[in-house]
């Protein structure tokens, strides 16, 4: 007898046009979603109060470094804001595939640039300050693909050195708005100053020993705010200037004239923008862990092309060269907040600060001791972030500690001694007085000659290796 053939299992049925309509879409990142817009203005502005004390404190000790008058100290305020504003907004929202990190990371003024700054002023004149800084960003342009791929020759034993030596180098310029810049003066260092000075540092540490969240990332702000309320009795204070500054306002590009372009100048500031890359490259791939994001090198490059740009933007506006604000990579950390489009709307927010001139009259008729007090805990934090970048290194059994002292060491002696260079040419004085330069060279240079040789050999103390295979550590 044949036996039937078996029947042929039919085919599964296809899903209709209305079940494939349900099947959700893909989800956005995190760092891709737009959240409602009350909470998204109210996240923003909570990213520009953390970071506002820092950028502003910049333009307020290289103007009173450099004796510029309130209005045009105001005016560099106006400027700083409005370029950090841009290029915040740059970074997050990005420029196709050419500019922009395009995670949540706000951009401020770097106090690499204040010194060399400070030392140009001084010896060629505001022009050159922003002749050498469009230089320098266009350096950074050219430059951000080759560093996003040599990173490795600037780990955290090159920028644990440098930045320790930035904070070191800039609690001088504190002292002088403390005390004064005149020893001859008759109020030169009165104690009413310095008691003022003593009291705001007090009330930072009160804030951050005694208040937690977001309110203790405000006591350098809070103890601007209650400084100036005892100045005011105090007699030292002067607000004159304030009435007759608008409202609405655009600083003029070029405001100091048309720019120059001296070599010695060009070089420091350069060597200024490695720097800065250094600090971005760290707190970019910090936000780019916290948010679940690694950074490729081509995301990188991108995000160091908008430190450039910002060189650009800031020699032209009459601003500074921009940083990735590390205030501010700590808040994505406590918030867990990783949506981009909370920076870009602190780029926002700060767009429009920098469009009021007249409250950049206000930052800038702060009491010198007011400043003071606030900028030695800002540079004094500097260093212990250096210090904490060290950490990271391999000392036993290596030569890193003997790098790391020269590197401090060269980096400190024109801050000991400021005329030490003073019969040498004026370039080498622009480069060797500056102690971020000088101990950028040196701690770049004895890392190459130590540790890149044999650099295969060596490695981190926990295995963890950087963006290119290189470990952390050396």
């Amino acid at each position: 007898m044949s036996q039937a053939p078996a029947p042929s299992p039919s085919p599964s049925p296809s899903p209709s046009a209305s079940e494939a309509a349900t099947v959700p879409p893909p989800a956005r990142h995190p760092v891709d979603q737009v959240l409602p817009p009350a909470r998204l203005g109210l996240l923003g502005l909570q990213h520009v109060l953390v970071m506002y004390t820092g950028c502003v404190t910049v333009p307020l000790v290289f103007g009173a470094a450099a004796k510029l008058d309130t209005s045009t100290i105001g005016l560099l305020i106006n400027a700083d804001l409005l370029v950090a504003g841009l290029v915040t907004l740059l970074q997050s929202l990005g420029v196709g595939r050419v500019l922009g990190v395009r995670l949540p990371v706000v951009a401020g003024a770097t106090f690499t640039a204040v010194t060399p700054m400070i030392l140009i002023a001084g010896e060629y004149g505001m022009q050159a300050v922003y002749g050498s800084m469009i230089a320098a960003g266009v350096f950074g342009l050219l430059v951000a693909v080759p560093f996003a791929r040599a990173v490795r020759f600037f780990p955290p034993l090159v920028s644990g050195s440098v930045i320790t030596v930035i904070g070191l180098s800039l609690i001088g310029v504190a002292a002088g708005l403390i005390a004064g810049l005149d020893p001859t003066a008759k109020d030169y260092a009165a104690p009413s100053h310095l008691a003022l000075a003593g009291g705001i540092v007090l009330l930072i540490v009160v804030v951050s020993r005694f208040t937690s969240g977001f309110l203790s990332q405000l006591g350098v702000l809070l103890g601007l705010l209650g400084g100036t309320l005892v100045a005011v009795p105090m007699g030292l204070t002067d607000f004159s200037s304030v009435g007759d500054a608008d409202w609405l306002g655009l600083a003029s590009p070029f405001h100091f004239g048309a720019p120059h372009f001296p070599v010695a100048a060009v070089i420091s500031m350069c060597v200024v923008m490695l720097v800065t890359f250094t600090e971005s490259t760290a707190d970019m791939l910090a936000v780019g862990e916290m948010t679940g994001r690694p950074l490729s090198r081509g995301d990188l490059a991108r995000g160091l092309a908008g430190d450039g740009v910002s060189g650009v933007l800031a020699g032209v506006m009459n601003g500074f060269v921009d940083t990735v604000f590390a205030q501010n990579v700590g808040l994505v950390g406590m918030t867990k907040v990783r949506s981009r489009y909370v920076a870009a709307v602190a780029g926002g927010i700060l767009v429009a600060l920098g469009l009021v001139p007249k409250l950049g009259e206000v930052v800038a008729s702060l009491p010198g001791p007011v400043v003071g007090a606030a900028g030695l805990v800002m540079f004094a934090t500097v260093t212990a972030v250096g210090i904490n970048t060290l950490r990271k290194v391999e000392f036993e059994g290596t030569n890193n500690l003997l790098i790391v002292a020269v590197s401090i060491g060269v980096g400190m002696l024109p801050v000991a001694a400021p005329t030490i260079y003073h019969a040498f040419p004026t370039w080498v004085q622009i480069i060797g007085g500056s102690a971020i330069t000088s101990a950028t060279l040196a701690a770049f240079l004895l890392n190459l000659l130590f540790n890149h040789p044999q650099r295969s050999a060596t490695s981190a103390p926990d295995g963890k290796k950087g963006l290119d295979g290189m470990p952390l550590g050396q």
